[in-house]
């Protein structure tokens, strides 16, 4: 699939691919395709629900929620070795294979952004047709999934992938936002300045999955988990003292089976 990036500008972009092999959980972005008035990203076409619309479906048991959450950060994990950061992770950048593997998609536009990225005035920032995405700081419609810093619009790094991971841990395991609002501003103040509804978390959730999720989640960067290897071991931990259930993506989500098949 091609996903537009933006108008043809007169520098052009220098597209490198992520050196990760086929079987990491990642949307495989395949290159950069210029039409000459505008440029386009070619993208694995990865089939099946996603995570927002499992979310959407009712609760899901902690274990579940916890396998899913372990193999984002396995994606996640591998994008940072190779010094890349999402910027815009969130459960509808998550998909559900039928076969219950996941595949975290849009890390193209992360190597986009960078690529485009020459001024820290969001007035001058290139225009991206995604509905995700601007850049750095101001990502309209996902701002529920910003970090402090991203709201702040400064610098980020990997740690604002880690925030991001939180809420979508928190999400997974409540069917809430950790931070949600009816406005962008009020979504902004609430990252800012309040903390996510400890409560609804499922009386079942682990204590160390509490104590990874705080972590996530802390407002300073250099409080926050350092590195998503550690929430992926602490995941891994989690899921060996309970019965892990094996994912299901329910019927109504799967994807239509291929006409072709007998």
């Amino acid at each position: 699939m091609a996903l537009p990036v933006r108008a043809r500008q007169s520098d052009d972009i220098e597209f490198r691919p992520m050196p990760i092999g086929p079987g990491a959980r990642i949307g495989h972005v395949y290159g950069l395709e210029d039409t000459g008035d505008a440029q386009a990203l070619v993208m694995e076409l990865v089939e099946g629900p996603t995570l927002a619309d499992r979310i959407a479906e009712g609760p899901i048991p902690v274990d579940e929620a916890l396998s899913i959450a372990k193999q984002v950060a396995d994606a996640l994990e591998a994008a940072h070795e190779h010094g890349v950061v999402h910027r815009d992770l969130k459960p509808a950048n998550v998909k559900l294979r039928a076969d219950g593997t996941v595949k975290v998609l849009d890390f193209g536009l992360a190597k986009v952004l960078e690529a485009v990225a020459t001024t820290a005035d969001v007035s001058q920032s290139p225009t991206i047709t995604s509905p995700a995405v601007t850049r750095m700081g101001v990502i309209l419609g996902t701002a529920a999934y910003l970090s402090p810093e991203q709201a702040r619009g400064r610098q980020v790094d990997r740690r604002a992938d880690i925030w991001a991971f939180g809420c979508v841990l928190f999400e997974l395991l409540t069917g809430r936002r950790a931070f949600d609002a009816e406005s962008i501003p009020d979504a902004l103040v609430s990252i800012l300045t309040a903390e996510p509804a400890w409560s609804a978390l499922p009386p079942m959730t682990p204590s160390q999955i509490r104590t990874l999720l705080a972590r996530c989640l802390q407002k300073e960067t250099q409080k926050r988990l350092p590195h998503i290897g550690v929430a992926k071991l602490e995941i891994e931990d989690a899921l060996g003292r309970c019965t892990v259930v094996p994912q299901r993506v329910p019927s109504n989500l799967r994807a239509p089976a291929d006409a072709s098949a007998s």
